[in-house]
């Protein structure tokens, strides 16, 4: 679970959405700000909101913003709830009269969702930042608002130096946005090195000056007194970091009195917070306290110390031995299979029904002490090395029986309604739990806890021995409200397979969410859509979505392509320059919806920028840019272009002949891998009939080939080190898309990739996969079985794909809509969303119409695709296939 996710999907039930647009209590008026960030703009000034940011800048004598340095020593004020107002104040009144730019986040909300547990923690406790000219105004402001904010506290903010006792910290960083392309090849924020060259502005959570950078002689005693606080005193020996948050890490160790293994967990004050504003070592001491309480019931870990060092908390426990719940599911849930052994499934099932009874049975001792966990889920749930005892743990949002609490921290999946106090939180989430154990995707009702009939349908035909009370026992507590009301099931009235009606019913729900009045983005889609550029883009943004009409025929959305031209007029300053990711994937789009003029001048800003020095993949780097380049070289006749092409061609061949990036480092598959070059190398021999290329693009398949492993099913997988990976993006399903276009033009090189082809054909069709996304979900595998010519594809395994994306269908404004990545929210982009569901079915199910992936046509021979059965009418629980 990407814990990003979660702060996006509070400001709206059906989308992502970025939290400064949070509505004052469900009731759509405005969040509330600040007193401070509602006076009146001083004369002489400019205000701006930006982001979550109110930015104040001084205006010189022609009434344009005053020029100040562009980088130096900026000053991070961080605050509390409580004092949040009184530091806002004294800050604009300090810096107002001196003429100091500075900024602040405006609302209460915003200043609580930096400072929440999974909130990133290079941004924890930022909430003001005052930029002065130079270093003598840097001390001159230090001691000044060190001394009018002296007794205020704060969240220690990470990234920088703290400035004796109070809430003022420095860090050296930009002060105006500037951009380079780094060591990885993505487009950062960046400074200049003492030589003038940008360089990335490095914003990890430790205090870190540049090696150009010589430390102020006022900052050393306060660097002097940070590095006194260590534990080399503790008694204890920490040997590994299991987890951070912004609340503080959790570490593995050793006691060394008695050699016991133990748990620290640490808790950072004013930071990590929950719903209820209660910080990390409140949380942590709610843990204590109920640890204690049910200690002895052998199904929680015992406490065993309490202490404090640098004002930090720390809870010590025993360790415990096992594994969280959600490991198992890739060792044993039978679905990862194309066709599962009716013994694996029985087998499956009888141990995931015994595992559901023993936590009820923890849940039921623990409510015996008085307490409610308040936070089951599946990562919160250990079993024992025996596979079968468990163990609870994490029990920071525990409270008291008697309290009739509501929940405070939570997992999505298992995320209790409003309605639900005390003892219910926890009956809810077993409820979730018995879904979860069979189809872990109980994120679905975060969006609608309708969908919980469908699911308990899909598991009753795929695990025939799982009691039907079972289900409908979790069905009825899921969608139980106190009103008595149950929600209708979420399921689309329309079936994914239902072509045509399927096409015009998503179509109709990525036109309804259209917002052509936002200037961040025009349909709602994935959170980095929010990043620089990302509301633009064909992985998130508006030109992928555009594409993905226009490749499965739908009628012209002019006023989104107007939208897309006039915020291209210029591009946003930080807008990536990729494929998929920036300028170049809008150039591709708007070229084929004929705006020639437009892509043509976004591609001569991407050629005066330093595009060379992109990383090598298809994403964001030089294999999208050159693939672009060439396609306009072909339809403009611009021989620059050609040349251009040439030039990123060359490039990465050059790159191939280094040796591989060390394992840690690399990156394999379509998007982020060496299978997009290939890809660009594959269309440079169509382009030029250079069989140079040709072999190039062998030698980088070859490349990521060995970064795959074959699992126990024979599927060839990407091996990322703690995962492997079948997607169409970052999985072994794009490199097979690849591996097909390779094979159809060198025929000869069948043999060599022969059993690669089949394994990644297993790969795409099991009957699991935990997402319906086009780059990390199932509709890549639809895309990719509608267009393979591997041996073996064949009409019922896609139409098996097409039947499971119906499992993770929605209705939006009644139409057929489908979840983003984390499914916490829906999605209309083409890379996790509906767009891209839509085209992964049109080129299955209208062959006719041509629709792929930009450069990834079908190969000549093409797959099954007229043998595809259509089906029509309302949605029906998909069958087994085989």
């Amino acid at each position: 679970m990407d814990k990003r996710y979660e702060v996006y999907a509070l400001a709206d039930r059906h989308f992502y959405e970025t939290p400064d647009r949070l509505a004052d209590g469900g009731q759509g008026t405005a969040a509330p700000l600040y007193e401070t960030a509602r006076r009146p703009v001083p004369e002489g000034w400019e205000a701006a909101r930006i982001g979550d940011w109110l930015t104040m800048t001084p205006l010189g004598p022609d009434g344009k913003p005053a020029q100040g340095p562009a980088q130096g020593w900026k000053i991070h004020a961080s605050a509390t709830r409580a004092n949040a107002e009184r530091i806002a104040g004294i800050v604009w009144d300090y810096c107002v009269e001196r003429r100091i730019p500075f900024k602040f986040v405006p609302g209460p909300h915003l200043l609580h969702l930096r400072n929440t547990k999974y909130a990133p923690r290079d941004g924890s406790g930022k909430f003001v930042t005052v930029y002065p000219d130079g270093e003598e105004q840097l001390h001159e402001v230090l001691r000044g608002l060190g001394t009018l904010l002296e007794g205020f506290e704060g969240p220690y903010i990470l990234t920088d130096l703290r400035w004796g006792e109070g809430p003022l910290y420095v860090r050296y960083g930009a002060f105006a946005r500037s951009f380079v392309v780094d060591d990885r090849g993505s487009l950062v924020p960046a400074v200049r090195d003492g030589e003038g060259r940008l360089v990335p502005d490095r914003r990890s959570p430790s205090f870190q000056v540049p090696e150009w950078v010589t430390l102020p002689a006022f900052l050393q005693p306060h660097l002097d007194a940070r590095n006194t606080t260590t534990v080399g005193d503790l008694p204890y020996r920490i040997e590994k970091a299991l987890h951070f948050s912004n609340g503080g890490g959790v570490y593995a160790g050793t006691d060394t009195r008695d050699g016991r293994k133990v748990v620290l967990k640490e808790g950072r004050p004013h930071a990590g917070l929950a719903s209820d504003g209660a910080d990390a070592i409140a949380r942590l001491e709610r843990e204590r306290r109920a640890l204690e309480q049910v200690a002895g019931t052998g199904v929680v870990p015992e406490v065993r110390d309490w202490f404090e060092l640098g004002g930090h908390r720390f809870l010590v426990m025993d360790f415990v031995e096992g594994r969280p719940l959600n490991s198992f599911f890739a060792e044993r849930h039978p679905l990862l299979a194309q066709d599962p052994d009716p013994e694996a499934v029985a087998s499956y099932t009888a141990w995931a029904l015994r595992v559901h009874r023993r936590v009820e049975e923890a849940v039921a001792a623990v409510h015996e002490r008085g307490i409610v966990f308040n936070d089951l889920h599946v990562f919160n749930i250990m079993v024992a090395p025996d596979e079968e005892s468990v163990f609870l743990i994490d029990f920071e949002a525990a409270a008291p029986v008697g309290e009739n609490g509501r929940q405070v921290v939570a997992h999505p999946g298992f995320f209790a309604p409003p309605d639900r106090r005390g003892a219910d939180v926890d009956r809810y989430a077993l409820a979730c739990l018995r879904l979860a154990l069979f189809l872990p995707v109980t994120t679905l009702f975060v969006v609608d806890r309708g969908k919980a009939a469908h699911l308990a349908e899909v598991i009753a035909q795929q695990f025939p021995q799982v009691p039907r009370e079972f289900l409908d026992e979790a069905v009825a507590e899921i969608t139980r409200e106190v009103s008595g009301r149950t929600p209708a099931a979420a399921s689309s009235p329309v079936d994914p397979g239902d072509w045509p009606y399927s096409r015009d019913s998503m179509v109709k729900a990525i036109l309804a969410s259209a917002t052509p009045e936002r200037t961040d983005r025009l349909f709602p889609g994935d959170v980095a859509q929010f990043s620089d550029g990302g509301g633009l883009g064909i992985a998130h943004g508006a030109a992928g979505v555009l594409y993905a009409l226009d490749a499965i025929g739908a009628e012209r959305y002019e006023e989104g392509e107007r939208w897309l031209l006039a915020h291209t007029a210029p591009a946003p300053v930080g807008t990536p320059l990729g494929l998929y990711d920036g300028l170049a994937g809008v150039a591709l789009v708007l070229d084929r919806l004929g705006h020639r003029q437009r892509a043509l001048d976004l591609i001569e800003a991407i050629l005066a920028e330093r595009w060379q020095n992109l990383s090598s993949d298809l994403h964001g780097g030089l294999a999208g840019l050159g693939l672009v380049l060439g396609q306009l070289a072909r339809t403009t006749g611009e021989s620059e272009l050609r040349d251009r092409a040439d030039d990123a061609a060359r490039i990465l061949v050059h790159r191939l002949a280094e040796p591989p990036p060390a394992a840690a480092r690399r990156r394999a598959g379509l998007l982020k891998g060496a299978t997009g070059p290939a890809l660009f190398l594959l269309r440079q021999y169509e382009w030029t009939g250079q069989d140079a290329w040709l072999e190039a693009a062998a030698v980088a398949l070859r490349r990521d080939l060995q970064s795959c492993v074959t699992r126990e099913n024979g599927a060839l997988e990407v091996d990322e080190g703690w995962r492997t990976l079948p997607y169409l993006g970052d999985g072994s399903a794009g490199l097979g898309m690849v591996l097909d276009d390779l094979v159809s033009h060198a025929p000869a090189l069948a043999g060599e990739f022969a059993a690669a082809r089949s394994g990644v054909l297993t790969a795409a069709t099991s009957r699991f996969y935990a997402q319906p996304g086009l780059c990390q979900g199932r509709a890549g595998m639809i895309l990719h079985l509608s267009r393979t010519t591997a041996p073996g594809a064949t009409p019922g395994r896609l139409a098996g794909q097409i039947a499971g994306l119906g499992w993770f269908s929605m209705a939006y404004e009644g139409q057929l809509a489908f979840p983003g990545d984390q499914m916490m929210r829906l999605s209309m982009d083409l890379a996790t969303g509906t767009a891209g569901c839509l085209l992964a079915l049109g080129a299955a199910l209208d062959p006719a119409a041509g629709a792929h992936l930009p450069f990834l046509p079908p190969p000549p021979h093409g797959g099954p695709l007229d043998a595809v059965p259509r089906s029509r009418g309302v949605v029906t629980p998909p069958r087994p296939h085989g």
